[in-house]
């Protein structure tokens, strides 16, 4: 299935045609499913040259039809094997989200979400890890724009608009938002990036035009990630950290935790614990390379893993087989 989702070609269709008569003339329009809801957008008025347009879009729109169906059967039967899967509000979230480009402009997801597309990644499966609702991490690197000549589309606002979610009141004394959440509660999305030299709180990201609340330790995490397909409808194309350097960076950020967040470190430290018994038997090397990487950073990151390695003694005795 990955496959197939990473060789489809980039596609613009937005959904449906149709035409409506409006004072006895005929316009078109396209109607999609966002989330739960239907979205209808006009598209112009009818002339040759537009039916011509929307013929072709017809075509596409069976190609795509036809992928759709053969990954829903793929995805069925993956979640048939017991492989985890996206509850509606999130995968409605991840999938507009893949929809409008923000992982192929360099988003990354992290957190829970992407701890549990490990186990197809892996080949593996995690016991003990529930599944639950999660809110969404998605981090970028600020800097992407200088690559990258390119923007969602639509954008992200207008996108989030249509599902319910709106900017989440913060602490930015500008107003620039960096969480996204859902009317009535329910998932919250937030946008991070790594926090590098000019150690700001809050920077643009440019091809996913939002804001983002920059982090340490982040650039370790999302450096050079990996595709994936979260399960949901016909699957979900994201990207995803590589699964030695998340078990080295939550040994990291679970020292970082205080106040209400230190209730998380107990799964962070078993998300790393689980990543690492698996990385020691089938990628001894890369996990190998992630863990001196982390080291070589400097006495904070030694600190920090150091520290997680005698608050979990089963971690430490994994990574001294290295």
């Amino acid at each position: 299935m990955l496959e197939a989702h990473g060789n489809r070609a980039v596609s613009d269709l937005r959904g449906k045609p149709f035409t409506k008569k409006i004072s006895g003339k005929t316009y078109w329009y396209s109607r999609r499913r966002v989330g739960a809801e239907k979205v209808e957008r006009y598209i112009g008025p009818d002339s040759d040259e537009l039916r011509n347009r929307i013929e072709k879009m017809r075509d596409d729109l069976e190609e795509e039809k036809d992928f759709e169906r053969r990954c829903a059967v793929l995805v069925a039967q993956l979640r048939a094997a017991g492989m985890p899967t996206l509850d509606r509000q999130t995968g409605s979230i991840l999938n507009a989200m893949a929809r409008v480009g923000v992982f192929r402009l360099g988003g990354t997801l992290i957190g829970t979400h992407a701890f549990r597309l490990y186990g197809a990644e892996l080949g593996c499966k995690f016991p003990g890890f529930v599944a639950v609702t999660e809110d969404v991490d998605v981090a970028a690197f600020e800097n992407l724009k200088l690559a990258i000549h390119d923007q969602v589309d639509p954008s992200l606002a207008e996108t989030f608009g249509e599902l319910s979610l709106q900017p989440a009141p913060g602490l930015d004394p500008k107003g620039r938002p960096t969480r996204w959440t859902m009317k009535g509660g329910g998932t919250m999305v937030e946008f991070l990036a790594p926090r590098m030299q000019s150690k700001r709180d809050i920077v643009k990201l440019e091809p996913l035009s939002v804001y983002a609340q920059t982090l340490p330790f982040l650039n370790f995490l999302i450096a050079d990630p990996i595709p994936a397909v979260a399960l949901y409808r016909s699957g979900v194309l994201v990207q995803i950290p590589r699964p030695e350097r998340y078990a080295i960076h939550k040994l990291i950020v679970a020292q970082r935790r205080s106040g209400s967040g230190l209730a998380k470190v107990a799964k962070d430290l078993a998300q790393a614990e689980a990543l690492i018994e698996i990385l020691l038997q089938d990628r001894p090397g890369e996990l190998a390379l992630a863990y001196e990487a982390a080291r070589d950073n400097g006495a904070k990151w030694r600190e920090a893993v150091a520290a997680s390695m005698k608050q979990r003694p089963g971690i430490a005795k994994l990574l001294d087989q290295l």
